[in-house]
């Protein structure tokens, strides 16, 4: 009996499960670190994009945020396949690597200065950045949706699709700024104080991955398995 409960507690499943969740957890801690450091030593305050830690010294801290956060989805997203709560091949999975690879690109690009003209780099930067913002709540709520009256998962699939809608409806304010841009001219990034949008779009999208951590935390115990098979 002993030996089975340390079985399940050794899941490998489990480790992996709790790796991703503590790997998204170590992102906003450290990103949340840059905008504590910017908000002691400037006056601009949280006005510009959290990428444009890019383009500073601390690059570093931002791009290994970053990579922990694409790679940490990853993992969560790869647990749920293992234990059939999804397949790679569902719209929530490839969501979700839509996600961390708009992530990693955004990495890989970083952001731009436009006032010194154009650039393909910030272009893909860019694109990258929405791409992942879109691609989060589509993947949470594709995921949720087959499960939102299961008997053992419904609680977490309701969660996991609220988190997806609010992400959803984070993002509204860009569009919007967007629109602007399109009906009247105004820049869009001028339309709104687009740092502060921003940090709340990421902050709930983040939330969102940490509520799909739990689930797959939970589906990694050994003892639980999927009660649907129309996944």
């Amino acid at each position: 009996m002993l030996t089975d409960g340390l079985a399940q507690t050794r899941s490998p499943a489990r480790f992996v499960a709790f790796g991703g969740a503590f790997a998204v957890v170590l992102t906003v801690l450290m990103v949340g670190s840059l905008d504590v450091h910017r908000l002691a030593t400037t006056a601009v305050g949280l006005r510009r994009t959290i990428s444009e830690y890019a383009l500073g010294p601390h690059r570093w801290v931002f791009d290994t945020a970053v990579v922990l956060l694409a790679l940490g989805t990853v993992a969560i997203v790869a647990v749920l396949v293992r234990r059939g709560i999804t397949k790679w091949s569902s719209g929530g999975a490839i969501a979700f690597l839509a996600w961390s690879v708009g992530l990693a690109l955004v990495v890989v690009f970083p952001k731009h200065n436009w006032a010194e003209g154009p650039s393909t780099s910030g272009t893909i930067h860019r694109i990258a950045s929405l791409v992942a913002f879109i691609s989060l709540p589509i993947a949470a709520m594709l995921l949720a949706r087959p499960w939102l009256k299961d008997a053992v998962w419904g609680g977490h699939a309701r969660w996991t699709f609220r988190f997806g809608l609010l992400s959803a409806l984070a993002f509204t304010p860009i569009v919007y700024a967007i629109l602007v841009n399109a009906l009247v001219g105004t820049a869009w990034w001028r339309v709104l104080p687009l740092g502060y949008v921003e940090r709340l779009l990421v902050f709930v999208e983040v939330v969102a991955v940490l509520v799909v951590a739990v689930w797959a935390i939970a589906a990694a115990q050994p003892s639980y398995r999927p009660s649907r098979t129309d996944r």
